[in-house]
């Protein structure tokens, strides 16, 4: 490009015809010539320039020939025992001597090489009663939702059993272990009277129940009569009946009684135990005789 641009400037201006010689050299070093020489320098340089950018991004795009991991993806294997000039000879990391250098090593979790580990230096604190019969809790308060909201019927002449309550779908039967207590949170809000049959119940729920017309019954359940109560059909045998045939009835264990332990908590009248004097009377007026929902069967009459 610059020898093209040198010869448009030695050409002669009017005549158009080249100017050869001295003549020639002279208009070449004329400032004009100069400033040309040098445009036409710099445009050279922009053209390499883009030409080299445009290679390199072509170069740059994804292809088969360049598919490669990311830096730092994947490390070469430490080769160790290959010399003492690689850092990983003679004893190939693993140290001079001790049971760790050698090959196998199966190390119980918490072993301190002997001396006595943590877990026993520090002490026992508290302990896990094996006896506990932990209860479920219900709330008055959560209670009454469920009646406003129609999914727990009140019947106006028995008792509302933990039956009852599963059915509505207040507890899973499988999440009822020894029986349900009575909590009196949400005692404020209220205002349905009801007749239920649970456990415990503590002195506040029990006021709060009562307030509105209620009444609180609290009745022993072992782990059988709870069965019994909340899943009746495992208790459907197969009978032989007067004609000869098959037939199937449901027969009910007897429920027992509190043991000596539990007896005064069901005893007592302030806590509405069952089997206080009181509660009796009470119920048996109300329901036409009967104190608690137990169906007594019909094995016992014979």
């Amino acid at each position: 490009m610059l020898s093209t641009v040198l010869r448009r400037t030695c050409t002669a201006g009017s005549s158009g015809r080249p100017v050869g010689g001295t003549a020639a050299l002279h208009m070449c070093r004329s400032p004009q010539a100069s400033s040309l020489a040098l445009a036409a320098g710099v445009a050279g340089r922009s053209c390499r320039a883009a030409f080299n950018t445009q290679s390199s991004s072509s170069s740059s795009s994804l292809s088969l020939n360049n598919l490669s991991d990311n830096p730092g993806a994947k490390t070469e294997r430490t080769r160790v025992g290959r010399g003492c000039g690689s850092g990983k000879g003679k004893t190939a990391g693993r140290g001079m001597n001790g049971q760790k250098k050698r090959s196998s090593v199966n190390i119980p979790q918490g072993f301190e090489g002997g001396q006595t580990p943590l877990h026993r230096r520090l002490p026992k604190t508290g302990f896990k009663n094996i006896w506990a019969e932990p209860l479920t809790p219900l709330h008055v308060g959560e209670l009454q939702n469920w009646v406003d909201m129609g999914r727990l019927s009140v019947p106006p002449n028995r008792l509302v059993t933990m039956k009852d309550l599963v059915d509505a779908g207040l507890f899973k039967a499988n999440k009822i272990k020894h029986g349900i207590k009575l909590l009196a949170r949400g005692g404020e809000h209220v205002h349905t009277p009801i007749h239920l049959e649970v456990s415990r119940a503590s002195a506040a729920a029990i006021e709060a129940v009562e307030k509105v017309g209620g009444t609180i019954t609290c009745v022993h359940f072992n782990r059988l009569a709870l069965r019994a109560l909340l899943k009746p059909e495992a208790f459907v045998v197969p009978v032989l009946g007067e004609g000869g045939e098959v037939e199937e009835r449901l027969q009910l264990p007897r429920r027992a009684r509190p043991p000596p332990k539990l007896m005064p908590l069901y005893l007592d009248s302030d806590r509405r135990g069952y089997l206080s004097p009181e509660v009796q009377m009470r119920n048996r007026t109300l329901f036409g005789g009967q104190v608690t929902s137990e169906r007594v069967p019909e094995l016992a009459h014979e």
